[in-house]
């Protein structure tokens, strides 16, 4: 096992902290060396590098900006715009690396059914206690998420953190990677990590070619006060305009939205005045929750998809946006991240002292276990949405009969929440 210079190097704890502090400041040139760097301090990676914490790997993360604190402008009245459904599987495994002990439960909202209507009278619904389990999901804010990994990251004690540090080169040879922070420093590592999101610089460095197919959309978001409780109840409505969700928060009458529509409608809804905005948002969802009062400002971001030829390669691995990306319709983006993480960390602990857990061959086993579902979950999300573009209008009865078809067999629709829980 591989670990930082400093140690072992007759430093007494006191130099030790005084070396990491200045962050070596005037020893730029040293080389640190680690068993694995992982690039990209999002979810995907943190998780990542927490469920390591008991191996005996050493570890460095790079990361451009630590997160920010709860307040922030994005943030208005304490509630982030970005908001995750994350399934049992994941809050499973959120829970065995120790972090969803530390979650405010006051800000943890339970799934506890789901409403899908099509766009001319079709519907599908779910709901928990039909299928025997307690929620079909958690809505959990990014930032409370990303707060708590990071502060435990921070704390472990196998694991250096490099922020604010951005890469600048990296070079891969037979023996290690080499990777060149901006300032000068250079971390030697067995395996590098790519973690830095769908525009991935380590993915590229290493000269990984990836597919992206963009949407020619983007997903509006953003948080409400409404006139009537949720009651735990999840709702999307495919519309010609794109796909409308709702979301629960922790308190009964404040939701959150997803609105996956054109770039110029998403524009649109953007330079709305926050009242016009509103009454549109609550007209799209049929006035399930009466008046809506927004609380967080609406933001947007560009969809697309990407697929990526292969996810590992010698001293390298790709795990969440960086391994590929998904239309949100299907809510399992940070879901398919954090099992990346899951598989990942399964693999490197596995791996035998004799092996080199850079050896391709190696990782492959990681590869191999997330290939299937990466696939599936990426063709049936991109299969729905190319289904119900206003395009595809001949397709309308189709569709909807389909949905109302699911919903008419509890056998096929209690399949489907199976699968979704992992």
């Amino acid at each position: 096992m591989r670990c930082p210079l400093w140690q072992g190097a007759g430093l007494s704890s006191a130099q030790s902290s005084l070396v990491k502090l200045r962050g070596l400041r005037d020893n730029a040139w040293m080389s640190h060396d680690f068993d694995i760097v992982i690039v990209g301090g999002g979810l995907a990676g943190l998780a990542l590098a927490v469920a390591l914490r008991a191996s005996r790997l050493s570890i460095a993360l790079v990361e451009g900006q630590a997160p920010r604190g709860p307040g922030t402008p994005i943030a208005l009245d304490g509630w982030d715009a970005r908001i995750y459904a994350v399934s049992p599987a994941n809050a499973r495994f959120l829970d065995e690396i120790g972090i969803w002990r530390h979650f405010d439960a006051s800000r943890l909202a339970p799934v506890r059914n789901m409403e899908i209507y099509g766009d001319a009278g079709g519907r599908l619904d779910f709901s928990a206690y039909d299928s025997g389990v307690s929620e079909l999901a958690w809505i959990i804010e990014a930032s409370q998420m990303q707060r708590e990994l990071w502060e435990t990251a921070r704390r472990q004690g196998n694991l250096e953190l490099f922020c604010p540090a951005r890469p600048q080169a990296l070079a891969i040879n037979a023996d290690a990677a080499n990777l060149v922070l901006e300032d000068g420093r250079k971390l030697s590592a067995r395996l590098v990590i790519a973690a830095d999101g769908a525009d991935s610089w380590t993915r590229q460095a290493a000269g990984i070619e990836v597919t992206f197919k963009p949407y020619r959309q983007m997903g509006v978001v953003a948080n409400f006060s409404c006139e009537k409780p949720h009651l735990d109840a999840a709702c999307q409505w495919f519309r010609a305009d794109g796909v409308l969700a709702y979301l629960p928060l922790a308190e009964s009458r404040l939701i959150s939205i997803v609105w996956s529509t054109t770039e110029e409608h998403a524009r649109e809804l953007l330079a709305q005045p926050a009242e016009t905005f509103c009454r549109h948002v609550a007209s799209a969802g049929n006035r399930r929750y009466g008046e809506l009062s927004l609380i967080t400002p609406p933001a947007a971001f560009p969809l697309r998809l990407m697929r990526a030829p292969r996810t590992v390669a010698p001293r390298l691995a790709l795990i969440g946006d960086a391994a590929h990306t998904i239309h949100p319709l299907s809510g399992h983006g940070i879901n398919l991240g954090f099992q990346d993480a899951r598989a990942l960390a399964g693999t490197l602990i596995a791996c035998p002292d004799y092996v080199d857990c850079g050896d391709e061959r190696w990782l492959r086993r990681y590869q191999r276990a997330r290939s299937e579902e990466v696939f599936a979950l990426q063709s049936v999300t991109h299969g729905l949405q190319r289904l119900f573009l206003p395009h595809a209008a001949p397709l309308t009865l189709l569709r909807n009969a389909g949905l109302n078809l699911v919903n008419t067999l509890p056998v096929v629709r209690d399949a489907l929440v199976r699968y979704a829980l992992g």
